[in-house]
């Protein structure tokens, strides 16, 4: 029996979270820098701790969220925790106000494929536009009503978020019963998250118990 062959994980990850993380970081970068070369007294020490507790507190919502799907399994990598779902264990994978994994009795929100409802109300405008047989409207540069320009495609249109979601369910569904996807749910708290942003929480608080 030949080997079977593997895939690359497929890695779903929010752009814009990590396009906010950049200029977040960017900014307390150079409030704190400032402080630290500029200030006077404790206002060094104050921005020393403000940082080792805001950097890994950007760190956990904009970097970290991921989704690596394999063909044996799902790993949700949230801000706070990682965990690891063979895909034997997936019930479902839905998407509402947010993306959820659900697996026996537990849920799991997947932080980094945010559920748009602006893209889906726009999408099922489109949808319905094209289906009536109505022209896109659409104008000079893409706006107004005219029909000057480039055209939009006119086919079906889906939210990314839901794209992503339906992506998921398939390969849950294939693989569910395999030999290889099976096991158990395992999570892991992201201690090199929590113990410097723990660490900032500490000295924050004893700078401003102590002011």
């Amino acid at each position: 029996m030949s080997e079977r062959v593997k895939y690359a994980d497929r890695i779903y990850r929010s752009g814009s979270a990590i396009v906010g993380g950049v200029m977040l970081l960017g900014l307390a970068g150079w409030l704190g820098g400032d402080a630290i070369v500029r200030g006077d007294g404790r206002a060094p020490v104050t921005a020393i701790a403000a940082l080792l507790f805001v950097v890994p507190l950007v760190t956990a919502f904009t970097f970290r969220p991921a989704v690596f799907a394999s063909d044996e399994r799902l790993r949700v990598r949230n801000p706070f925790r990682t965990v690891t779902l063979p895909w034997a264990t997936v019930d479902t994978i839905r998407a509402g106000y947010s993306t959820e994994v659900l697996a026996g009795d537990a849920k799991y929100q997947l932080w980094a494929i945010p559920v748009s409802l602006r893209a889906r109300s726009k999408a099922t405008r489109h949808n319905e536009r094209a289906a009536s047989g109505k022209p896109p409207r659409v104008g000079l540069l893409g706006f107004g009503g005219g029909s000057i320009g480039p055209q939009p495609d006119e086919g079906p249109r889906t939210a990314p978020g839901d794209v992503a979601v339906a992506e998921l369910r398939e390969l849950a569904e294939r693989h569910h019963d395999e030999d290889y996807a099976q096991g158990t749910v395992t999570a892991r708290w992201s201690y090199e998250i929590l113990a410097p942003l723990a660490a900032g929480a500490i000295a924050l608080t004893i700078l401003w118990l102590t002011g």
